[in-house]
Protein backbone atom coordinates (compact mmCIF):
# COMPACT_ATOMS: atom_id res chain seq x y z
CA UNK A 1 0.00 0.00 0.00
CA UNK A 2 1.49 3.42 -1.12
CA UNK A 3 1.49 5.52 1.75
CA UNK A 4 1.63 10.03 1.60
CA UNK A 5 3.03 12.46 4.10
CA UNK A 6 0.67 15.11 5.10
CA UNK A 7 2.02 18.55 5.88
CA UNK A 8 0.72 21.97 6.26
CA UNK A 9 1.95 25.24 7.61
CA UNK A 10 -1.12 25.94 9.04
CA UNK A 11 -0.47 23.68 12.71
CA UNK A 12 3.00 23.34 14.08
CA UNK A 13 5.73 21.66 12.48
CA UNK A 14 7.51 18.29 13.56
CA UNK A 15 9.67 18.72 16.45
CA UNK A 16 11.20 15.23 15.87
CA UNK A 17 11.27 12.19 13.50
CA UNK A 18 8.00 12.14 12.67
CA UNK A 19 5.40 13.45 9.97
CA UNK A 20 2.29 15.43 10.92
CA UNK A 21 0.33 12.78 9.47
CA UNK A 22 0.55 9.52 6.72
CA UNK A 23 -2.23 8.66 4.64
CA UNK A 24 -2.57 4.84 3.91
CA UNK A 25 -5.24 3.80 1.74
CA UNK A 26 -8.79 5.91 2.64
CA UNK A 27 -6.82 6.04 6.25
CA UNK A 28 -4.95 9.16 7.77
CA UNK A 29 -2.93 8.74 10.81
CA UNK A 30 -2.46 12.48 12.74
CA UNK A 31 0.61 12.17 15.06
CA UNK A 32 0.18 13.67 18.31
CA UNK A 33 -0.55 17.84 18.61
CA UNK A 34 -0.17 19.40 21.44
CA UNK A 35 -0.79 23.79 22.01
CA UNK A 36 1.82 25.03 19.78
CA UNK A 37 0.94 28.26 17.53
CA UNK A 38 1.64 27.30 14.42
CA UNK A 39 3.50 30.59 13.51
CA UNK A 40 5.55 31.01 16.80
CA UNK A 41 5.79 27.14 17.70
CA UNK A 42 5.19 28.48 20.96
CA UNK A 43 2.80 27.39 23.49
CA UNK A 44 -0.78 28.99 23.18
CA UNK A 45 -0.56 31.26 25.73
CA UNK A 46 -3.92 31.12 28.23
CA UNK A 47 -5.82 28.69 30.54
CA UNK A 48 -6.44 25.09 29.84
CA UNK A 49 -9.14 25.37 27.75
CA UNK A 50 -6.76 27.53 25.14
CA UNK A 51 -4.62 24.92 25.41
CA UNK A 52 -7.16 22.53 24.07
CA UNK A 53 -8.51 24.83 21.91
CA UNK A 54 -5.13 24.85 20.40
CA UNK A 55 -4.85 21.12 20.37
CA UNK A 56 -8.24 20.79 18.10
CA UNK A 57 -7.33 23.75 16.18
CA UNK A 58 -4.42 21.73 14.86
CA UNK A 59 -5.58 18.81 14.64
CA UNK A 60 -8.59 20.31 11.96
CA UNK A 61 -5.49 22.03 10.06
CA UNK A 62 -3.72 18.40 9.47
CA UNK A 63 -7.03 17.25 9.00
CA UNK A 64 -8.04 19.83 6.21
CA UNK A 65 -4.33 19.38 4.86
CA UNK A 66 -5.78 15.58 4.40
CA UNK A 67 -8.34 16.44 2.45
CA UNK A 68 -10.71 15.79 5.31
CA UNK A 69 -12.02 17.47 9.00
CA UNK A 70 -12.79 16.82 12.26
CA UNK A 71 -16.01 15.17 11.14
CA UNK A 72 -14.14 12.28 9.97
CA UNK A 73 -12.17 11.32 12.70
CA UNK A 74 -12.91 7.53 13.93
CA UNK A 75 -10.53 7.57 16.45
CA UNK A 76 -9.59 10.37 19.26
CA UNK A 77 -6.54 9.59 21.69
CA UNK A 78 -6.23 12.28 24.26
CA UNK A 79 -3.61 12.37 26.91
CA UNK A 80 -3.42 14.29 29.78
CA UNK A 81 -1.01 15.36 32.51
CA UNK A 82 -4.20 16.10 35.06
CA UNK A 83 -6.89 14.04 34.68
CA UNK A 84 -9.15 16.51 36.44
CA UNK A 85 -9.39 18.71 32.83
CA UNK A 86 -11.10 15.85 31.37
CA UNK A 87 -15.18 17.48 31.60
CA UNK A 88 -13.20 20.46 30.28
CA UNK A 89 -12.12 18.13 27.29
CA UNK A 90 -15.66 17.39 26.80
CA UNK A 91 -16.82 20.26 26.67
CA UNK A 92 -14.97 22.45 24.17
CA UNK A 93 -15.18 19.00 22.18
CA UNK A 94 -19.24 19.36 21.88
CA UNK A 95 -18.05 22.63 20.25
CA UNK A 96 -16.05 21.17 17.57
CA UNK A 97 -17.53 17.64 17.01
CA UNK A 98 -20.68 16.36 16.35
CA UNK A 99 -22.52 13.20 16.40
CA UNK A 100 -21.80 10.37 15.55
CA UNK A 101 -19.02 11.34 17.33
CA UNK A 102 -15.37 9.24 17.32
CA UNK A 103 -14.11 6.70 19.25
CA UNK A 104 -12.33 7.49 22.02
CA UNK A 105 -9.35 7.37 24.64
CA UNK A 106 -8.46 9.43 27.68
CA UNK A 107 -5.22 8.64 29.47
CA UNK A 108 -3.15 10.52 32.14
CA UNK A 109 0.30 11.18 31.45
CA UNK A 110 3.16 12.09 33.76
CA UNK A 111 4.73 14.27 31.49
CA UNK A 112 4.03 15.73 28.24
CA UNK A 113 6.22 17.78 25.12
CA UNK A 114 7.35 21.27 25.86
CA UNK A 115 5.29 20.85 29.44
CA UNK A 116 1.86 20.98 27.90
CA UNK A 117 -1.07 19.59 29.66
CA UNK A 118 -2.94 18.39 26.78
CA UNK A 119 -1.79 15.84 24.09
CA UNK A 120 -4.06 14.33 21.59
CA UNK A 121 -3.69 12.33 17.85
CA UNK A 122 -6.07 10.85 15.85
CA UNK A 123 -7.33 8.51 13.48
CA UNK A 124 -9.45 9.67 9.97
CA UNK A 125 -11.18 7.87 7.27
CA UNK A 126 -11.64 9.28 4.45
CA UNK A 127 -13.69 8.41 1.20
Amino acid sequence: MQREVIHTDKAPQAIGTYSQAVRAGDSVYLSGQIPLVPETMEMVEGNMEAQIRRVFDNLSAVAAAAGGGLADIAKLNIFLTDLTHFPLVNQVMADYFQEPYPARAAVGVATLPKDAQVEMDAIMVLG
